[in-house]
């Protein structure tokens, strides 16, 4: 099994919208990005997990969670306010001991632990994996009016979700180009319908439904310190 350094990023992917700040977005009293952290806990094949913060909200996530994320050995990167800029922050100080890298959307927290294990197998066998899942319905292509201009039959596509896994090499390659691997590189694993991506705060309440809805991993007898905390 790889070893593996873990970026969660707070910024929007490409494509996104920003709006909403979906990574703060409280799900029954708790921020996203605490939940997306809590996905990767008490793994021994994660060495290390990072939350990339953009400068201008680094004080104040320190000031509000910086002794709850250091307790749990989490590390605060600097970077952004883009996608890229964030995964390039983190390239100089990933864990020496680390072969892969888990890169991780902090505005989806429910993620099923089991497709996070069979994330991290399959990127023993190949350099760039992501989770995915089919496109129910047709597509309409738009203008920038929003008038419909084409019609895609959905078994062309899927959704890109995260985490996403890469060969230790992939990611500081895609990190010094600021540059996305290209599709063609990318093994997609099936994922969860439940991982779905928070864009405001009006995604709170499903968000929530699809948290209650996750397979519960089998207990451990080490709890971690979020099991306790009240946020």
């Amino acid at each position: 099994m790889p070893t593996f350094s873990v970026l969660i990023l707070t910024a929007a992917p490409p494509g996104m919208a920003a709006e909403g700040g979906g990574a703060f977005v409280k799900i029954d009293g708790r921020e996203a990005l605490l939940r997306s952290v809590e996905l990767f806990l008490n793994r021994p094949e994660i060495k290390q997990i990072q939350l990339a913060i953009d400068p201008d909200d680094l004080e104040e996530v320190r000031h509000k969670f910086g002794a709850h994320l250091g307790f749990s050995g989490v590390k605060l990167v600097s970077g952004g306010p883009r996608w890229m800029d964030q995964i390039a922050a983190a390239a100089s100080t990933l864990n020496a001991e680390a072969t892969h890298v888990l890169m991780h959307d902090a505005a989806r927290p429910a993620v099923p632990f089991s497709d996070i294990d069979a994330l991290m197998e399959a990127a023993g066998k190949h350099p760039a994996v992501a989770l995915a899942t089919p496109v129910r319905g047709t597509l309409v292509e738009t203008d920038e009016g929003g008038s419909a201009v084409s019609f895609h039959l959905a078994n062309h596509f899927q959704h890109l979700l995260t985490p996403q896994a890469f060969s230790k090499g992939v990611f500081l390659e895609m990190a010094g180009k600021k540059i996305e691997v290209h599709p063609s590189r990318v093994t997609l694993l099936k994922g969860s319908p439940l991982n779905v991506r928070i864009g405001g705060s009006g995604d709170a309440v499903l968000v929530k439904s699809m948290l209650g809805m996750l397979p519960k991993p089998k207990s451990k007898a080490a709890a971690n310190p979020f099991d306790e905390a009240q946020w």
